[in-house]
C-alpha cells in the first residue's frame, strides 16, 4: 500500500531529515573546537527541525515563538551557555523519547505499530506475528533510551574536569574521563542508536521472513512523510 501527502505537506517533512542529520555534526564540532558557534547552530537547527512543519504554516504565532527562542539561544550564547545547554540536550531528547515510546504501550497502538502502519498500511498488522513484534519493538526501544538517557545524564554530571558537579564545585561520587564522556555525549550515544535501528531492522527481516518487507531507504523516507501522523496514531493514517 502506497501513501501520498499534498507537496506542501511533502515538502517540509523532506527537510527535516537533513537538519536532524546536521545537527550531532555540529554538536561534535563544538566539542573539539570549543567554539559556542557551534553549539549555537546545532540548537538552531534543532530548533528549526521541531517548528519547521509550523513555520511552513506562514501563521505568525510559530514564527514569532522562534524568533523568541533564537533570541534566547542568542543571549545564552554571549555569556557562554549554548555549549551547556547543547550537552543537556541528548539527555533530554532520550528521557522524550523513552517517555513517548512508553507511554504508547498503555495503548492499543504501541507506537513501533504506528510505524507499521505509516509505513506498509493498516492491513499489515493481521499478518502472523507483527503486531506481538511491534510491541516487543515498543518495549526495546523504551528501555534503550530510558538506559541511554540515565547514561548520559550521569556522564554529563560526573565527567572529571568538565561535568555539571565538577563545574559547580562538588567532588563527583564516580569520577569519569572527561575523554569518554564528551566522546559518548557528542558521538557514541548517536552511534549506539543508529547501530540498535539498523541491528533491528536487520533482525526484524529475519525473524518476519515469511513476510515481504519494504527496502530501508524506503522506509526512512515513509516515517519522514508520514511522522506527524504517528503522534495521533494509525486510525489517523489514511491508506
Amino acid at each position: 500500500m502506497t501513501f501520498s501527502s499534498p507537496p506542501a505537506e511533502r515538502m517540509p517533512r523532506r527537510y527535516v531529515l537533513p537538519l536532524l542529520l546536521a545537527y550531532p555534526l555540529l554538536a561534535i564540532a563544538g566539542a573539539v573546537t570549543h567554539r559556542q558557534i557551534f553549539p549555537l547552530l546545532a540548537l538552531l537547527l534543532l530548533l528549526t527541525a521541531v517548528m519547521l512543519p509550523r513555520l511552513q504554516a506562514r501563521r505568525a504565532g510559530p514564527w514569532l515563538v522562534w524568533l523568541g527562542m533564537l533570541l534566547a539561544l542568542l543571549l545564552l550564547s554571549l555569556y557562554g551557555f549554548a555549549g551547556l545547554l547543547l550537552e543537556t540536550v541528548p539527555v533530554l531528547t532520550n528521557a522524550l523519547l523513552a517517555c513517548w515510546f512508553g507511554g504508547t504501550l498503555r495503548t492499543s497502538e504501541p507506537l513501533v505499530t504506528r510505524f507499521i502502519v505509516a509505513i506498509e498500511g493498516a492491513d499489515r498488522l493481521s499478518q502472523p506475528g507483527v503486531a506481538r513484534y511491534a510491541r516487543q519493538v515498543t518495549w526495546f526501544w523504551t528501555l534503550l533510551l530510558a538506559t541511554q538517557a540515565v547514561v548520559l545524564a550521569v556522564l554529563l554530571l560526573c565527567a572529571g574536569h568538565s561535568g555539571l558537579l565538577a563545574r559547580f564545585g562538588i567532588v563527583s561520587p564516580l569520577p569519569v574521563s572527561d575523554r569518554w564522556a564528551a566522546a559518548w555525549l557528542h558521538a557514541g550515544g548517536y552511534v549506539l542508536l543508529g547501530a540498535a535501528f539498523l541491528l533491528e531492522y536487520g533482525y526484524r527481516r529475519w525473524r518476519l521472513r515469511h513476510l515481504s518487507h519494504p527496502g530501508l531507504h524506503d522506509m526512512l523516507l515513509q516515517l519522514a512523510l508520514h511522522w506527524p501522523q504517528l503522534v495521533r496514531g494509525h486510525r489517523a493514517v489514511a491508506p
